[in-house]
């Protein structure tokens, strides 16, 4: 009867095992956060040139085997003319945050599992990848449009992070 409960006790601990190995592996979060692409000048609300609406093609094509589940823009019109292509391929709806609130827009994120695009602005972008990773970027430049920054967590708090460029670089 000893045996038979030593095996028990041996196949729930194993049982219990496998669930944190496959709950940690599989409870990965993926963010990935650009500013919105080329936009027109002269406007207070502008929408994008033809070089950021191919832009906001390429992030979409770049996105694709992503597997995004979760979509949020600012509520300007160049960044939701960036997210809709990506929203569009991913078959989700946009979101829209508030760029002012950063910390509570980290928090939302910290809610999620899967892959997430966040599409901001030239000062709000970097601040988010601060405050996601812990580190200190700086604002990017006017012209800068190709930052694509990845912030991966894993359940425990570990996270990982990295910058990509979408192409075509810009200076």
């Amino acid at each position: 009867m000893s045996f038979i409960r030593n095996i028990s006790l041996a196949l729930s601990v194993f049982s219990v095992s496998l669930l944190f190995i496959a709950t940690t592996t599989e409870a990965q979060h993926t963010i990935y956060l650009v500013r919105h692409a080329e936009k027109q000048t002269g406007y207070s609300d502008p929408s994008l040139t033809d070089q950021g609406k191919v832009r906001a093609e390429a992030l979409a094509e770049y996105l694709k085997d992503k597997n995004i589940t979760a979509v949020f823009s600012s509520d300007y019109k160049r960044t939701l003319e960036t997210a809709a292509p990506s929203a569009e391929q991913a078959g989700v709806a946009i979101r829209k945050y508030d760029p002012r609130e950063l910390a509570q827009m980290k928090g939302q994120l910290s809610l999620l599992k899967g892959a997430t695009l966040v599409v901001g602005h030239s000062n709000t972008t970097p601040k988010l990848f601060n405050l996601l990773t812990g580190l200190e970027y700086s604002d990017l430049e006017e012209h800068q449009y190709d930052h694509i920054y990845i912030v991966k967590t894993i359940v425990g708090g570990e996270v990982s992070h990295g910058i990509q460029y979408l192409e075509p670089r810009t200076p």
